[in-house]
């Protein structure tokens, strides 16, 4: 087998991973996932010591993708209020989506239930990169206690995405709102 061979297996398993883990669980056989990669579990052992690092990995590469989708681009150059409004935004249009089960990160940790699995040290980090992304803005805006805002904000990011994931809830004009109410008693501009 090539180097060529494995990263195409790898990727192709890491696609289904991200795939089959968001929509039906982490639950998921590691025959289920093999299948639907269209690999042996022969080839995934020989890429992955386990499903639980499989699971981490497939977390790990949608990182970047799941804050580019999210957040304001760097060089964006409104205001705090406004970066930050914008990630509400982009959940509510992907909470419209067909498909939505959530934040993928939130929904690893909560059927994980175990900060140690590798999959957990994964998504604490990117869930904190979140909350250190508002807090930043946070302070950027003149909040007069940045870390408490951001961690109420994370809180209504994550209570939105955990509710429209779940059916219970559209966001539409909810998500937005609700974080501007928490940005004005902040004074943050």
């Amino acid at each position: 087998m090539t180097s060529t061979d494995k990263v195409s297996t790898r990727d192709r398993l890491l696609d289904a991973a991200t795939e089959l883990f968001y929509r039906d669980g982490v639950s998921i056989g590691v025959e289920a996932l093999c299948r639907a990669a269209g690999v042996s579990k022969r080839s995934m052992y020989q890429l992955f010591t386990s499903k639980d690092e499989v699971l981490a990995a497939s977390l790990e590469r949608r990182a970047p993708e799941y804050w580019e989708r999210l957040g304001p681009a760097p060089e964006d150059g409104r205001s705090a209020r406004a970066r930050v409004l914008h990630v509400f935004e982009q959940l509510e249009l992907a909470s419209a989506e067909e498909g939505f089960r959530g934040c993928p990160y939130l929904s690893a940790l909560v059927e994980l239930k175990d900060p140690e699995h590798p999959a957990s040290v994964v998504a604490l980090r990117v869930k904190g990169a979140l909350t250190e992304a508002f807090r930043e803005e946070a302070r950027r805006g003149g909040a007069g206690d940045p870390e408490l805002l951001a961690r109420q904000l994370t809180l209504v990011f994550d209570g939105a995405s955990a509710r429209a994931g779940a059916g219970a809830e559209t966001l539409a004009g909810l998500a937005t709102t609700t974080a501007a109410a928490l940005l004005d008693a902040a004074g943050v501009t």
